[in-house]
């Protein structure tokens, strides 16, 4: 019976979710709730989902703060003279271009957000790119490798893994750092290529560049009175100083970012006011995903704690082949990107993560290994060209192309990078082969 009712509970979390009956929030709290009821657990279903909404409380203030961090970081400037910088450095040489398309939006997607990733690299660069006569899929397959690869600790797919599994992100994060570097490898060496062929196609050489392009970037005149560019130093010292914190010294994730708001706060906008009109004009996006990942701690809690989560684990172990199990990491990372394109984040990391986790946990494979294989692929290398998800319908129509074609363009290197970095995986033993 507690078998069938999580299946049941899962499958009609997918389908609400998918069909767009109830938003993610609501369907995450509403629908265990009504089958912890319908098991029998009364009024322990409260103390389920208080106990669930406990072991993610960190993950949803980290993920909070550091929402607030960045989007200071960003309204202050912080990137401003890196992306001056690429813009210059490139001039009119496709390579350098399409290598440059890359550069800026890995350093944009710094704060997690693949629709702002877009929002500021796709602008900047597509003057080049026209001027020149430049394929505009290959602008947005560059910034779309960038923003996949990028998986920081902070990003939508980590602390859905981290909130489903009730996993410390550093503890999910930090072995997939040489992963994550050779995943940068084979992007910037697909830009490299992607730049050759388009200087061939063009028919330029060294001798016959085109004139120089020089591409101003325009701010608004709200984004200017906000800007502190005597403080980019600073800035950029303390970014630097809080990912250290994270990775080096193993600090926990919400106090550094907590932390790092204060000084952020207190070295752009040291008025009361303006303090204020920054957190606020942060928070919205920031609460609600807290929400979200409160929402599936209560989740989680419920069908763990019920026993449903461990009864549907055990059913599915009856038909997996016991000798096949230890390679449930490396098979999931495979195919973790396509998956992108069917399920969408919140279904998958809340309702299908935590039964394969249990499902592998009974033949004796890591939790975090499971979580570390979806993050190789699914809605980080996948969400550029998955039809389930808001930002790359944005990509497409800031680089003026069709989705079909940047599906078709993009794909077979977005599964490339999350194949190689399956791979990789295995090389330094972060799964098992």
């Amino acid at each position: 019976m507690p078998a069938l009712l999580g299946f049941l509970t899962i499958l009609t979390l997918l389908a609400v979710i998918a069909r767009r009956i109830m938003t993610p929030l609501s369907a995450l709290i509403a629908i265990p709730v009504v089958s912890a009821l319908v098991g029998g657990f009364g009024t322990k279903t409260a103390t389920f989902m208080l106990h669930g909404v406990q072991s993610v409380a960190g993950v949803a203030g980290m993920f909070i703060f550091a929402i607030i961090f960045f989007g200071i970081m960003t309204d202050a400037g912080m990137l401003d003279p890196i992306i001056d910088l690429i813009l210059r450095t490139v001039g009119s040489n496709p390579t350098r271009i399409v290598i440059g398309t890359s550069l800026l939006a890995l350093l944009v997607h710094l704060d997690g957000s693949g629709a702002v990733t877009f929002l500021v690299t796709i602008p900047v660069m597509l003057p080049l790119y026209e001027r020149l006569g430049m394929d505009k899929r290959v602008l947005a397959c560059a910034a779309s490798l960038s923003a996949g690869v990028n998986f920081l600790p902070w990003t939508g797919p980590m602390i859905r893994a981290s909130a489903s599994l009730h996993i410390p992100v550093t503890t999910i994060f930090d072995p997939l750092i040489p992963v994550q570097i050779a995943g940068l490898a084979f992007v910037f060496t697909v830009a490299w290529w992607l730049g050759r062929r388009e200087t061939k196609r063009l028919g330029l050489t060294t001798s016959n560049e085109r004139e120089l392009v020089v591409v101003v970037r325009a701010l608004e005149e709200s984004q200017r009175l906000l800007r502190r560019p005597e403080r980019v130093g600073w800035n950029l010292g303390l970014t630097l100083l809080l990912i250290a914190g994270m990775i080096a010294a193993k600090l926990d994730p919400v106090a550094v970012f907590m932390v790092g708001v204060v000084m952020a706060l207190q070295i752009n906008y040291p008025n009361l006011n303006m303090q204020r009109e920054r957190i606020d004009a942060h928070s919205r996006a920031a609460l609600m995903m807290a929400g979200i990942i409160l929402a599936a701690g209560a989740f989680t809690g419920i069908m763990k704690e019920s026993g449903m989560l461990d009864a549907m684990a055990k059913s599915a172990v009856a038909f997996a082949p016991a000798g096949a199990a230890r390679h449930l990491p490396f098979v999931l990372g495979l195919i973790s990107m396509p998956l992108s394109v069917l399920f969408d984040p919140d279904s998958f990391y809340f309702g299908m993560l935590p039964v394969l986790s249990q499902t592998a946990a009974k033949f004796g494979v890591q939790p975090v290994q499971m979580a570390q294989a979806a993050l190789l692929g699914l809605h980080t290398t996948g969400f550029p060209v998955s039809p389930l998800t808001p930002a790359p319908f944005l990509l497409a129509g800031l680089a003026g192309i069709e989705f079909r074609e940047h599906q078709k363009f993009a794909f077979p290197f977005l599964l490339a990078a999350s194949v190689v970095m399956t791979v990789v995986s295995v090389v330094f033993q972060v799964f098992p082969l």
